[in-house]
């Protein structure tokens, strides 16, 4: 057996020492999300009989705008209860299509950001002084929502609802700049970045200025394990190799 390993090319090394950092970051983010997806079914289901539960969803309003204006979009990656739904039970079953390029546009985001935030500003207007009609609410946006995230992950792919999120929306705004990945010049823009975005992102696509530009990045790390040149790193990262 020594004799074989000693044979095998180094190549292959890489490959399966590449595999392995992969399987670890993948193993650790479903680990974390398991940990956060059960608020989801917590609001979504029992919030119909304890609409005071509907407040919770302030909590991740606050927190995807909070995490946003440090790390860039990292609470979409794991902290985000419907985005470790998602990928923890959609994705196995979607059919993981290409994202449209129409749920990224602009327009379309802002859009949706305000219709949500309008469809909430009406129904507290009405219920204004009833904690009760206000949390549930909330949990009629929340549910109607991930269900409409579900179809769109069954039949496109699992984090399509992300790029529409009015959260999501906000966060990416918020994030120009804030931990951003760094893309080396080792990079051959072989695209293995790209099969494992969750987000259907192109790292590769800004090796010639250096950093990601697509605020979208949930600095979830999947592309850094995944890339066979370790072209790709994050501000960390590059800190600490600095150092």
């Amino acid at each position: 057996m020594l004799q074989d390993a000693r044979q095998r090319p180094a190549g292959a090394f890489r490959e399966g020492a590449q595999g392995e950092r992969l399987r670890e970051v993948q193993r650790k983010r479903r680990v974390r999300q398991y940990l956060t997806w059960p608020v989801l079914l917590l609001v979504a289901v029992l919030g119909w009989f304890y609409p005071w539960l509907g407040f919770l969803l302030l909590g991740c309003m606050a927190g995807a705008v909070g995490v946003a204006l440090f790390r860039g979009r990292a609470w979409c990656d794991w902290m985000c209860p419907r985005g470790a739904f998602y990928d923890l039970f959609v994705a196995p079953v979607s059919l993981k299509r290409g994202i449209p390029g129409v749920l990224r546009a602009t327009p379309v985001r802002a859009f949706m950001l305000a219709l949500i935030f309008a469809v909430i500003g009406v129904q507290w207007y009405l219920a204004w002084g009833d904690a009760a009609a206000m949390g549930l609410a909330l949990v009629r946006v929340l549910a109607v929502t991930t269900v409409a995230g579900i179809i769109l992950g069954l039949f496109l792919h699992p984090r399509a609802w992300c790029h529409i999120c009015p959260m999501g929306t906000l966060s990416c705004w918020l994030s120009g700049g804030k931990e951003p990945l760094f893309i080396g010049q080792e990079c051959t823009a072989c695209r293995a970045c790209t099969r494992v975005c969750p987000m259907q992102l192109k790292p590769y696509a800004y090796k010639e200025e250096g950093t990601m530009g697509d605020n979208d990045c949930l600095k979830c790390g999947t592309c850094v394990a995944a890339c066979p040149r370790r072209a790709l790193r994050f501000e960390r990262g590059a800190k600490k190799q600095a150092a």
